[in-house]
């Protein structure tokens, strides 16, 4: 199973990326989040979700672990597609996602292209327990390697202050993301201003 792929960024345009790896290039379908990542990169590392039918096989690319998660997630609603879950991320970030299933806005994914009232009403009742119990986030430790001691710490005390869990581990993924070398006091402050 491949997880990622690095290397240079071949070609790239709002639906696709074309990455060059070793001289053999994938091509993934991406999401307009994913797109505006990496459109000014000249190497990417890009995670895949490897995509199997019976009459095709296509690799969707994502910039962060956290959005695959995400897309695998909404994919396991039934009646979204993996072309409705690449729009809904196209329309909406990761987080965005996560606060319309949690707070039940049936209005906003019913906003996005291709999903009817139904199948909005699917997504919220399938996929907000597995989000309240952070399925669909990757774990701190994963997305941020050798800090995650201090990520640890930072995200319980979030979470003891009352702040759902999913956003504290993004609030802090992009704090220690910008500041690798932050101590917990400072990633408890910059996340407070976040959330």
């Amino acid at each position: 199973m491949i997880d990622y792929i690095k290397g240079q960024v071949a070609e790239i345009n709002p639906t696709q990326v074309v990455i060059d790896c070793n001289g053999v290039g994938y091509s993934m379908l991406i999401s307009l989040q994913t797109y505006e990542a990496v459109k000014d990169e000249k190497v990417a590392k890009i995670y895949v979700h490897h995509h199997l039918r019976e009459d095709d096989e296509e690799f969707y690319g994502f910039y962060t672990k956290d959005e695959r998660e995400i897309f695998r997630l909404l994919i396991s609603v039934s009646g979204i597609g993996v072309g409705s879950a690449r729009m809904m991320l196209s329309s909406m970030s990761s987080d965005e996602v996560r606060e319309a299933i949690l707070s039940e806005n049936i209005a906003k994914i019913k906003s996005v292209k291709g999903i009817g009232a139904k199948s909005a009403q699917r997504v919220i009742l399938e996929l907000k327990d597995k989000i309240v119990k952070g399925e669909g986030s990757v774990s701190v430790g994963e997305s941020i390697g050798g800090k995650a001691t201090i990520a640890e710490e930072a995200v319980t005390a979030l979470v003891l202050l009352g702040f759902s869990k999913p956003n504290v581990h993004k609030a802090v993924h992009t704090i220690q993301t910008a500041n690798p070398e932050a101590s917990v006091e400072e990633i408890i402050k910059e996340a407070l201003k976040i959330l």
